[in-house]
Formats: C-alpha cells, structure tokens, sequence
C-alpha cells in the first residue's frame, strides 16, 4: 500500500489533519468495495514523541512517534496551525521533522504547514502557497520561495531526483481539493471525483483557482459614501462602473473617491468591480444555460472573449471548464407535509 504519514503537533489545526486522512480513508472503502484495497493508503498520524496531542479546536488526537515511522515513506503531509512559528523555533523538532522529509517521496503541506517544511530547508527553490493571511510572514522568513498567496494549491516538481515533489495548498478545505488531486493522479479521476462525492465536495476546485474568487473575502465599508457605491456594483455588475460614475453617485471627487474606497475596501475601485463581476459570471456559469456571450454581456465584460481571459486570470480555468466542473442545477426547496389539526 501507499505509505501516508501525517505530522501533527500541539496547537495544530484539526482539519488540517482530518481532511487529508478522510479523503484518503474514502479511497480504501471504494477500493475495498472492489477487492482493491492492497492498492489503497496506509496513512499514519505522528507527532514528536507520539501520543495524544491538543488540536486548536476542542479535538485531540492520538498519534504515534517520529521515530516509530521506519522505512521508506510516500508522501508525508505536514498541517498547520497557529502553534507552527513556535515549532519552527524548537531545533529538536525541526531536525527530526527534517528526518522524515529524507525519507518522503513526495512532501504535501496544508495551510501554515508550509513554515514547517521550510524550516527544514524542504521547499528551497520551490513555488509554495499557504493560507494567503500568512503568505506575507512566509515569504519575508524565507526569500528563498517563491511564495504565491492566489491558488488554492500548486504542485512543484523537484529538479532532483533525490529530493521529493512538492504538494502545497492553501487554508483548511483547500488541503482536501489538494489530496483529490493526489487520488487523481495515483488512482484516476473516477476515483477522485467518486470520493469527492462522498465528502459532498461538489465543488472540487482546480489547484489554479484563486482563494480571492468570491466577495466574500472582500471587506465591507462602514456605513458611508463607499458603502453605498459597493452595494450599487454588487446589485448590477453588468452596469457602467467605470470611476467617474462611481464617484459621481456617491458625490465625492474622483481622486478622493479612489483613496477612500482603497482604504476602506482594500482594493481600488477597478479590482473590486473586477471581482464582483467575475463572481457574477461564476453564479451565472454555475446556474444558468445561457451561453458564454450572453453571461459576459449580463456581468459586465462585453465579449465572450473578455469574460473568458479574465476568468483565467483570475481562477486559472476559462468558462467552459469552469461550467464543466460546478455546474448544478438551482437548489429545490424540500416541501414538508402538512400536519393534520
């Protein structure tokens, strides 16, 4: 069986470990459905000297040791936390953490883990991503990464044929579509996508696509002028949002309505309207059988052609792979039957 070895430590954070062993565990169930399951994982939760350990969360978990891990290992996972800059402090650690690496064919770390692994020297010369609110700490502690804070996860091949690829995502269920990816290149994507199905990840996402793809992540303005010029791009992406109209409604000068909305969003005003009407296009790819012209015309690019180059700047897929993925039907509402009086 493919050998998993999974590094836990006190502080880390819960799903960082669950997910990647949940997604593998689904992999021996379908394979033992199939008399398969020699052809499975074998996946194993360490920490340093073995034992229960504190997670973040409510959660413990019991681990085995580093050194009861012997042998040849496939892919070691290394998860994070907020407990991980302390860890990298502790030499002890980071050598026998750096032991492991040795021994591992291919290196996957989950969110903040990527500090982990760079301490031991793993991810030199690497293209790595983390959680993108600890990108800037990484790249600043290790110049020698080149450190992307945009993609759910990245793979980066090792120049070297004695030292591992290299597997890195970005925060919490981002770890999942990373080791998806992983079940899809070790088994096939039936397999993936049936697991994925499982997990209910009906939206499994391409390593390519941005942690920014939906306003969600964009900060709101207080209640003010800035506020009221969001909310009128949100309402009708497919609008005339270019500056001058903005600051025109809310009344305030273009330059003074640019360095307000920046401060207080975030993002100047051009990127966020980019956003919104990029997430516009995602709803309508998801939901809608409209075709790609009409979809760029509704959200604001103008041309089938402008919609799909931005969607490959911005999630890495066009709009036809895009629908091809997370297309689903509109939610149906479930009717309850009427009780009698």
């Amino acid at each position: 069986m493919h050998r998993i070895v999974i590094v836990a430590f006190d502080g880390v954070q819960s799903i960082d470990v669950a997910g990647p062993a949940e997604v593998f565990a689904g992999v021996n169930t379908l394979l033992g459905s199939t008399g398969l399951e020699r052809l499975g994982y074998d996946v194993t939760i360490v920490s340093m000297d073995g034992g229960v350990v504190s997670t973040e969360s409510a959660v413990r978990l019991a681990t085995q040791s580093f050194d009861s891990v012997q042998g040849r290992i496939d892919t070691l996972v290394v998860a994070g936390g907020f407990s991980v800059w302390r860890h990298r402090d502790d030499e002890e650690f980071v050598e026998a953490l750096g032991r492991l690496v040795g021994r591992c064919g291919r290196l996957v770390t989950i969110c903040s883990g990527a500090a982990l692994a760079a301490a031991t020297g793993a991810l030199d010369g690497h293209r790595v991503t983390t959680h993108w609110a600890r990108a800037e700490r990484l790249a600043d502690a290790h110049p020698e990464l080149t450190v992307d804070a945009d993609p759910i996860f990245v793979h980066s091949p090792s120049p070297h044929a004695d030292r591992p690829d290299v597997w890195s995502s970005a925060g919490v269920t981002a770890g999942i579509d990373l080791c998806l990816a992983i079940v899809e290149l070790d088994h096939s994507t039936d397999i993936a996508q049936e697991v994925g199905r499982w997990l209910v990840m009906y939206l499994r996402r391409p390593g390519g696509q941005s942690q920014f793809a939906s306003p969600t992540w964009i900060r709101q303005a207080p209640a003010g002028p800035i506020r009221v010029a969001q909310a009128a791009v949100i309402d009708d992406p497919g609008a005339d949002h270019r500056v001058v109209r903005l600051a025109g409604r809310v009344a305030m000068s273009e330059r003074n309505f640019v360095r307000r909305f920046t401060e207080e969003v975030g993002l100047p005003p051009a990127k966020f309207v980019a956003r919104v009407r990029i997430d516009a296009a995602r709803h309508e790819l998801e939901r809608s059988d409209d075709n790609v012209a009409a979809i760029a015309r509704r959200c604001g690019f103008g041309t089938a052609e402008t919609l799909r180059r931005s969607l490959h700047r911005h999630l890495g897929v066009g709009p036809e792979e895009y629908r091809r993925r997370f297309a689903h039907p509109p939610s149906q509402t479930v009717r309850r039957k009427a009780t009698p009086a």
